[in-house]
């Protein structure tokens, strides 16, 4: 009887930024461990940190607890620096205006932007949760800048259509869309059915 292949997980890259709403990257990374076929390697910028503490009162640690792998944002030869390491691609949440310029100019001035500038080069799926408001026009030619190089900008605006009850439900609807954008299972928002007749009325 011939055995079983080893079962190979999927690799996605996680990054935390300084940018308001690490809400998100927590509540990604917490849904990505419930996934059994995702490795999750998670960096934090030194800004990431500092609002971990001031919006969710969080160390450095609890949220590096979530993760399978932990890179320094500082430590550009790590695995995730080159090419030959393969992944699904990488989600910046939230991502700083500070990193986009770095993606879009390809600067690869820490193991973010480096790492970001892999999943570019080897045509992979990059999605940045940009955080700013409002956009001044050197945001505006980056965001264009990195779409032009096959990357998504996905700015975590919250919809309404599915009537959230809670801040929580709101951030779990834009997670939702952000792991329906690399095919990963979800059960964190209804899916959209259509308005009901009596709704279009």
């Amino acid at each position: 009887m011939t055995a079983a292949a080893p079962t190979v997980k999927r690799r996605l890259i996680v990054a935390i930024t300084g940018a308001t709403g690490v809400v998100y990257g927590v509540r990604l990374l917490q849904a990505l461990r419930e996934l059994q076929q995702v490795e999750s390697h998670l960096l934090i910028s030194e800004a990431g940190v500092l609002n971990l503490h001031q919006e969710m009162e969080l160390k450095r640690k609890d949220v590096e607890a979530l993760a399978d792998v932990v890179h320094h944002v500082r430590d550009v030869g790590a695995t995730i620096a080159s090419g030959s390491f393969q992944s699904d691609g990488m989600i910046v949440a939230p991502c700083s205006m500070k990193t986009l310029a770095a993606v879009a100019h390809g600067l690869s001035d820490n193991l973010i932007s480096r790492a970001a500038d892999v999943v570019l080069k080897e045509r992979r799926r990059l999605v940045l949760m940009v955080r700013e408001t409002p956009f001044n026009l050197a945001h505006l030619r980056n965001m264009t800048a990195v779409t032009e190089m096959g990357g998504i900008i996905f700015p975590p605006l919250p919809a309404f259509y599915h009537q959230p009850q809670s801040i929580t439900e709101m951030v779990d609807h834009t997670v939702a869309r952000v792991l329906d954008l690399y095919a990963l299972p979800q059960q964190l928002a209804p899916r959209w059915q259509g308005l009901k007749p009596s709704d279009a009325a």
